[in-house]
């Protein structure tokens, strides 16, 4: 049986001075209304199949049938999405330029993410002594979380101002190609979705921040926003080393009528050889390919893989494509974490656009100074 791994600084936080116990309890009055749904949602599951069924329909009923349910879900959604190569555990790093941001430390460096390709990215360190909680963020490019594109998804220095090291990585060549995600062994002939290909990119870069004398291995989060929402999503549910993650409106479960839920586009879930159809809503003139169609056809939703974080806890931070509707499916992974024997593990919060703000913003730094023991 393959045995998951879970942070010990999750379920109890050892040796943490005061000063750290006040920030954190601080941080955990102000989140803590945003773990409870609605009252009229508190008992809503929506059309949802329940992931606390078996395949074959058998109830689980204990946390040693969570654990076989686990590993099912799990394998099922990794044979589908293709299997990930080799974790690269001990990534070497060069640094290209170190500069700083007032008195935090801005490492250029450039790192292997997947057998195949280099990426570059920031490491901000700050000047306090460690060894620190960190956050990968990711997004397009890794410029805007350290500050310099849109305010409001500069995740990296907000966290780093509040002395955690993060590591903002992007997809900058894919990006500006419009083909945004990763392609293993490439785009010709992708063995893996690029969605999940991205997610194990994200996987590496924990290892590259756990090797780092100045960061706890345990108190490793991730964050993104909109396609970094998505990513950071698929990495910390498929990868059990990362102790929290904040997810800023991704469409948490499938759509068709968003055009941002777009997991059927190629570059996500809907991988198939180029030409590639032509981005949009399906349509019957422009339908969808590959493995998305496969997984609506199956009856899956992503919800099966938010439990993948149970009794790890996460932040829905929701916009317009994650709206408060989206407790329905969330109230799935609380009824897992019930069942571990946990509660505040499943947090959301509401904005009407889909774009985060400083109250947004608030939350998830929050989120990760209570979960991470900052």
């Amino acid at each position: 049986m393959q045995r998951y791994w879970f942070p010990v600084a999750l379920l109890i936080m050892l040796s943490v001075s005061p000063l750290i116990a006040q920030e954190r309890d601080a941080a955990w009055n102000r989140i803590k209304p945003y773990f409870q749904p609605p009252a009229e949602l508190q008992n809503e599951l929506g059309d949802y199949r329940s992931p606390l069924l078996f395949a074959d329909g058998t109830p689980v009923k204990s946390a040693d049938g969570w654990a076989l349910r686990r590993m099912e879900i799990r394998d099922e959604w990794m044979s589908r999405l293709g299997q990930w190569p080799p974790f690269i555990t001990r990534p070497e790093f060069e640094v290209l330029d170190e500069s700083k941001i007032g008195d935090i430390k801005k490492l250029t460096i450039r790192f292997r993410w997947t057998p195949h390709e280099l990426t570059t990215g920031y490491l901000l360190i700050p000047p306090t002594p460690g060894p620190h909680p960190a956050v990968v963020t990711v997004f397009y490019e890794p410029e805007t979380a350290i500050g310099e594109g849109n305010p409001f998804r500069d995740f990296a220095i907000h966290l780093a101002k509040r002395g955690f090291v993060t590591l903002s990585l992007g997809t900058t060549e894919a990006s500006a190609a419009q083909t945004y995600g990763l392609y293993f062994p490439d785009i010709r002939h992708a063995e893996i979705q690029p969605l999940s290909m991205l997610g194990y990119a994200a996987a590496n870069a924990w290892f590259l921040l756990a090797t780092l004398p100045e960061v706890d291995s345990d108190r490793i989060g991730i964050v993104g926003h909109s396609f970094g929402g998505k990513w950071a999503m698929f990495a910390s549910c498929l990868f059990d080393r990362y102790a929290a993650a904040a997810w800023s409106d991704p469409g948490i479960v499938f759509s068709e009528d968003r055009p941002s839920i777009n997991y059927w586009e190629p570059w996500y879930l809907g991988y198939h050889p180029k030409p590639w159809r032509k981005r949009g809503l399906i349509t019957p003139e422009n339908p969808a390919f590959g493995l998305y169609p496969e997984l609506r056809r199956d009856g899956l939703d992503l919800h099966d893989l938010h439990v993948l974080m149970a009794p790890r806890p996460f932040l829905v931070s929701g916009g317009s494509e994650d709206p408060v509707e989206r407790w329905k499916p969330l109230n799935h992974s609380r009824a897992v974490n019930r069942l571990l024997g946990h509660e505040d593990r499943v947090a959301m919060t509401n904005r009407p656009d889909h774009s985060p703000n400083d109250e947004s913003n608030a939350v998830i730094y929050d989120f990760f100074t209570w979960s991470l023991g900052k």
